[in-house]
């Protein structure tokens, strides 16, 4: 084991210069960087938090902070009372004399070697069809659409329209306007802690086309199936299929994927939520995120990791984006369908350098490209800080909803476990058996005029244990709305 030495701590020394507010952010930026870049090699063991707080002139807490964020994303690794130490996850990457990333993996055979090239709502929760007689509607997968920010839309709208010279209305780039895919690249590095370079972003019509893309371009390479998560979105299995790929169930426990499974299906391409699991609500171990990601080098996979609502934490900052421990085998996609609207029709994609041509090739022939104007609104946004402002808003709302909605489980339906993290736009909420058999309790909350959705629709486990097991969307519900569909649910149940 290497020790961590003088220059452990100097790397450091430039986040201090951060704005106070900041320097927790930057802190564990500049260890993220130095560890991708193998400044801070694997095995290496880092400074304690007393004495790395001391020799940056911060608090000990701030330090503390950045260590647990780190380890939690699979950085660094620690035990009690044997330090801090970095992990064996990230795979550095070398630079050249001009600074760009040489990340390039050599293939296992000529199925995924290199490229020969140079939301409708995020698939994590669909949003469901509107239903006839529903008085209050818990299925997931919407968001508050009445936040959208239309005033800084409009305002944003305008001025670009002032600006924008006449040849930027042609035919577009198919990767995506410049001046956005720049903006997108600080935001997610910024916010999501990604390895993001402007030319391997990707604008795309949300996760939905970031997915049939990838997917065409593993097929054309020889590929037959995908894995995706069980329980998990079936909307995934329904996109890959679309582009000739079928797809094989693999289960989580609460760790996350498990790894014998997935070394036993014979698949060499996945797609996981990693940061908040679509439905179960779990956020991945360090231990799973790295087992993942030596599976995809062994194999010379591929992982996609749908980032369907990483923004959105609510007891602490979010846990970092898979792709920033090794890019050359995570395709990050993400959308604004839950932070803005899903009708823009606005998401992303950073891909991997030996997929890029073929990506961007496919792209074209597509649909040449998405809108500039709504590119070029969305740049100004993210630029001028409004879309940082629109997340804090959504993050308030959906906060509040989600804290109704635990208390009005332990109110009108005493018993109720909810588990997962406290994130994103939806909860998972397990029943007493007292209340049911599941079957019964759907129907008489149908009969009330609650639409809800069971966990059993997102999986092939089917519990035999009785306990009425459900995916709660609240997002899109006012704290006053979520308070009476869960009164109206226990009274159903209560005459049944």
């Amino acid at each position: 084991m290497r020790s961590h030495g003088q220059a452990a701590w100097e790397l450091l020394l430039p986040s201090v210069d951060a704005p106070a507010r900041q320097r927790g952010r930057a802190l564990q930026e500049a260890l993220r960087e130095a560890v991708r870049s193998g400044r801070l090699a694997a095995g290496t063991r880092l400074p304690s938090t007393r004495e790395l707080a001391a020799d940056l002139g911060v608090s000990r807490g701030l330090v503390t902070e950045a260590y647990e964020q780190l380890t939690a994303e699979g950085y660094l690794r620690s035990g009690r009372g044997a330090g801090t130490w970095v992990g064996e996850a990230a795979r550095a990457r070398r630079t050249d004399r001009t600074g760009a990333v040489d990340g390039r993996l050599g293939a296992v055979d000529g199925r995924l070697g290199p490229g020969a090239g140079g939301g409708a709502p995020t698939l994590g929760a669909r949003a469901p069809a509107p239903a006839v007689g529903v008085r209050v509607d818990f299925r997931p997968g919407t968001p508050d659409l009445s936040l959208f920010p239309r005033a800084a839309w409009a305002a944003a709208q305008r001025a670009v329209l002032t600006r924008l010279s006449h040849p930027a209305l042609g035919y577009p780039d198919p990767r995506g306007l410049p001046e956005l895919r720049e903006a997108l690249a600080g935001m997610l590095a910024r916010r999501r802690g990604v390895v993001a370079d402007p030319e391997r972003l990707v604008v795309c019509s949300g996760v939905a086309q970031a997915s049939t893309l990838l997917g065409f371009v593993l097929r054309a390479r020889g590929l037959d199936a995908v894995g995706i998560e069980d329980p998990g979105s079936p909307e995934h299995g329904r996109l890959f299929a679309s582009t000739g790929l079928d797809t094989v169930w693999l289960p989580l426990d609460e760790e996350g994927l498990r790894p014998e499974p997935l070394a036993a299906s014979g698949v060499r391409a996945v797609v996981v939520t990693p940061s908040h699991q679509f439905p179960s609500g779990i956020s991945w171990s360090a231990g799973r995120r790295a087992a993942l990601l030596d599976w995809a080098r062994e194999v010379d996979g591929y992982v996609l990791e749908d980032d369907y609502d990483g923004d959105f934490r609510y007891d602490r900052a979010p846990v970092g984006a898979l792709q920033g421990l090794d890019p050359e085998r995570v395709v990050y996609a993400g959308s604004v369908s839950k932070s803005l609207a899903p009708g823009l029709r606005l998401g992303w994609t950073l891909v991997p350098e030996a997929l890029l041509g073929e990506v961007v090739e496919r792209k074209r022939t597509m649909d040449l490209g998405n809108p500039v104007l709504d590119q070029a609104v969305l740049a100004e946004l993210v630029t001028r800080g409004g879309y940082d402002r629109q997340l804090r808003r959504c993050q308030r709302a959906y906060r509040e909803r989600r804290d109704a909605l635990l208390a009005a489980l332990a109110e009108h339906l005493p018993g109720t476990r909810v588990s997962g993290i406290a994130a994103g736009l939806h909860v998972i909420a397990r029943v007493p058996a007292h209340f049911g058999p599941p079957e019964r309790f759907l129907a008489r909350a149908a009969e009330a005029g609650v639409a809800l959705r069971p966990l059993e629709d997102y999986g092939t486990a089917r519990p035999a244990d009785g306990d009425v097991r459900l995916v709660i969307g609240y997002a899109h519900l006012a704290p006053s709305a979520v308070t009476a569909g869960i009164r109206l649910v226990a009274e159903a149940v209560g005459r049944g």
